[in-house]
């Protein structure tokens, strides 16, 4: 073939191939995207390739003396369309990694930031969030009341889209701002590392690090979804929040609007039990004992032709002896909830009640009296003004109003001691301040109330956000 030809073939070539690179059909799953990145790399190399052909037969005609078959213009052209196609190709990986911005919503019980990595078409996704707090005490305090400002917590919620059924969700958490062991204070911890296999509505798989599925906060506890910049009592010591350990089982929809989890996970340790309950029994997925494991489930209705209530219940049971407490140590944890949304006001209510066996022996193990039961419950109430101020914004407004009631020593082992400072009754009161749905700005006031005397009253004042 003649130069003058072989040029010629180069630039029809070229055509052909910018054209099919401007034809890319959307693709409709991450697999498909894989492939059009995978045929345009491939069509790519074939273009610089034949690019760099031309450009040493143009060379060869001006050496030879013979009129170009293709203008600089021409050439100029081809190579435009070739550097368009790279950057084709390298938008397409990006958007593998970094996809676009979704909506924040919930999926699967986890809260909007945790649930980013389900709303990504494929790829890596990145979320978080994070609290800042200040606490005043008000009136007699004692040797530990001290005022404080407080970087609470920094979270990042990082996850990965495999496959439209194959996800990867973590959250890592810094507490406190530092990592101070001197002090006992700060520290950085995994609170969900699970790898999720999506089946079918009715019926998924979840194994990992895991969050139990009790009560509101252990799941969804973003800073933007609760009154108050203190969790509620309730749900930090009766249900101790935040609630993670090694585990697998399945989730799903029994039928629309009926969900439920079931997990078995590591047991608790009752070698950590006190008599503030059985906070410190958490194992946390740091190289847990796994002696004893422990069934978790929950189930919520959520009727449709009713939007905004939630009724739900769920139900700890397990071993908690480990090997290290001469006895079983059965431990039961049950709890019920009730979630209502209606034009502003937002309610809820939330009961729990928990057995400990073999308490006695525990306790002794222990040398600290631990309950034989426990309790708590607690009700709030709020109600969304902004709309009665501005009725267009998407600024939000609420006073809210909590009352707490909880015991960890409800009951305890003949014998042992009852320590009346562990019966307490809080009242709440405050607002929460969005002025965007992600950015929260909180103030309360809070009166706990013991049988063994009144704990100073706090006034607390903070922000927190989600992404």
């Amino acid at each position: 073939m003649g130069v003058a030809k072989q040029s010629f073939a180069i630039y029809t070539a070229l055509m052909l191939m910018s054209n099919g690179a401007d034809a890319v059909d959307k693709p409709q799953t991450m697999e498909e995207m894989w492939q059009i990145i995978e045929a345009q790399q491939v069509q790519l190399d074939a273009m610089k390739k034949t690019l760099e052909a031309f450009q040493a037969a143009k060379v060869e005609l001006s050496e030879k003396g013979h009129a170009q078959s293709l203008t600089n213009a021409e050439l100029k052209e081809l190579e435009h369309k070739t550097d368009a196609l790279t950057q084709v190709v390298e938008t397409m990986r990006t958007s593998l990694v970094i996809p676009e911005a979704k909506e924040l919503k919930s999926a699967y019980g986890l809260g909007p930031a945790a649930s980013k990595v389900y709303q990504v078409d494929q790829g890596l996704s990145i979320g978080g969030y994070g609290e800042v707090n200040f606490q005043t005490f008000v009136g007699d305090k004692g040797p530990k009341d001290k005022n404080n400002a407080d970087m609470e917590r920094l979270v990042l919620y990082v996850g990965y889209k495999f496959t439209d059924s194959i996800i990867f969700n973590s959250e890592i958490e810094f507490e406190h701002a530092s990592t101070d062991a001197a002090s006992n204070n700060g520290s950085v911890s995994v609170e969900l590392a699970a790898m999720d296999f999506l089946l079918d509505p009715m019926f998924n798989i979840r194994a990992g690090v895991v969050l139990l599925p009790m009560g509101f906060i252990n799941q969804i506890h973003e800073p933007p979804f609760y009154f108050g910049n203190n969790r509620p009592e309730v749900e930090r010591v009766i249900i101790p929040s935040t609630w993670r350990e090694v585990g697998a089982g399945i989730f799903g929809e029994i039928i629309p609007d009926l969900s439920y989890t079931m997990y078995a996970v590591s047991g608790l340790r009752a070698d950590k039990f006190s008599s503030s309950g059985i906070r410190s029994g958490r194992q946390q997925a740091s190289v847990a004992l796994n002696e004893d494991m422990a069934f978790v489930g929950r189930i919520d209705y959520a009727p449709s032709w009713l939007p905004g209530l939630t009724i739900g219940t769920s139900a700890y049971l397990g071993n908690s002896g480990q090997g290290e407490v001469d006895a079983d140590v059965f431990t039961q944890l049950y709890e019920a909830h009730v979630e209502w949304k209606y034009r502003g006001w937002e309610f809820r209510t939330l009961g729990s009640w928990g057995h400990i066996g073999d308490a006695a022996i525990v306790s002794a193990h222990n040398g600290t009296t631990v309950g034989s039961s426990n309790y708590g419950v607690y009700t709030e109430i709020g109600y969304d003004v902004m709309p009665l101020i501005m009725p267009d914004t998407i600024q939000y407004l609420a006073p809210f109003f909590r009352y707490e009631k909880l015991d960890t020593l409800a009951t305890v082992a003949d014998g042992y001691l009852d320590d009346l400072s562990e019966e307490q009754d809080i009242f709440q009161v405050g607002f929460n301040y969005k002025p965007i749905p992600q950015v929260v700005i909180k103030a309360d006031y809070r009166n706990r109330n013991t049988k063994a005397g009144t704990k100073p009253d706090e006034f607390n004042i903070g922000f927190g956000f989600i992404f």
